[in-house]
């Protein structure tokens, strides 16, 4: 679903059932000047209740299909009811001109207007009901949409706080890397230390070794030439 959809939605069933009880009213007005200005008020709303519904065929043009023939099938409601409702200003309207011959009419008995300001109130009525059934189920897809975003936006909280202990993990190994780095470099140091002090001994070892095999040559030597 759209909550572009549904906020338009909601706006058009508040604005009918407006409108809806300013055309009863209207129906009930006397006086002309005052009627006149009522139906001004109701004729401008009917403009923006277009604008609604245009904006409404938009907006589920543009959804997935599913969705797209789900609200284009709920638009076409909307559509007979604002059709319905500017045909009831259109007779409120028209009864401006016959006014003289209606009061004629009512003189002779011939028109039961009882009958018909309560045919006219049961029609106001059943789209009052219609309108606030639109506009309740509206809210509830509103809420939903709200529930879910507030659940979404949990989830995302867990998954940063979650993301940011893997993150101190990480560095704490990688922390724990560096200092084993280190320990192993100080360690070939060391040895490196140590082969060369062991290749200095040998030489010296060494040295000493042929100098003592010297000696004793030499010593051998002597001894044997005295005799």
């Amino acid at each position: 679903m759209s909550q572009v959809f549904d906020g338009y939605e909601r706006q058009y069933c508040e604005l009918s059932a407006n409108l809806s009880r300013k055309c009863s009213d209207a129906s009930l007005i006397s006086d002309e000047e005052e009627k006149q200005q009522k139906l001004s008020e109701i004729k401008a709303g009917l403009d923006e209740a277009d604008v609604l519904i245009r904006k409404m065929d938009l907006e589920a043009r543009s959804l997935q299909p599913g969705a797209k023939a789900m609200l284009l099938a709920k638009l076409r409601e909307y559509k007979s009811d604002l059709s319905k409702l500017k045909r009831e200003v259109k007779r409120v309207g028209s009864t401006n001109h016959d006014q003289a011959a209606r009061d004629e009419l009512l003189e002779a008995g011939l028109l039961d207007t009882h009958k018909l300001i309560l045919q006219t109130s049961m029609d106001q009525r059943e789209r009052l009901a219609f309108s606030t059934e639109r506009m309740n189920q509206s809210s509830d897809r509103i809420r939903e949409s709200r529930r879910t975003a507030l659940e979404t936006e949990e989830l995302g909280i867990s998954i940063l706080e979650d993301l940011e202990q893997q993150k101190e993990t990480l560095l704490h190994s990688h922390n724990k890397l560096l200092e084993v780095d280190n320990a192993i470099d100080k360690s070939k140091k060391i040895l490196t230390s140590m082969a060369r002090r062991m290749s200095k001994n040998k030489w010296i070892l060494g040295s000493v070794i042929g100098a003592l095999a010297l000696a004793v040559i030499l010593i051998l030597y002597f001894k044997l030439t005295r005799h």
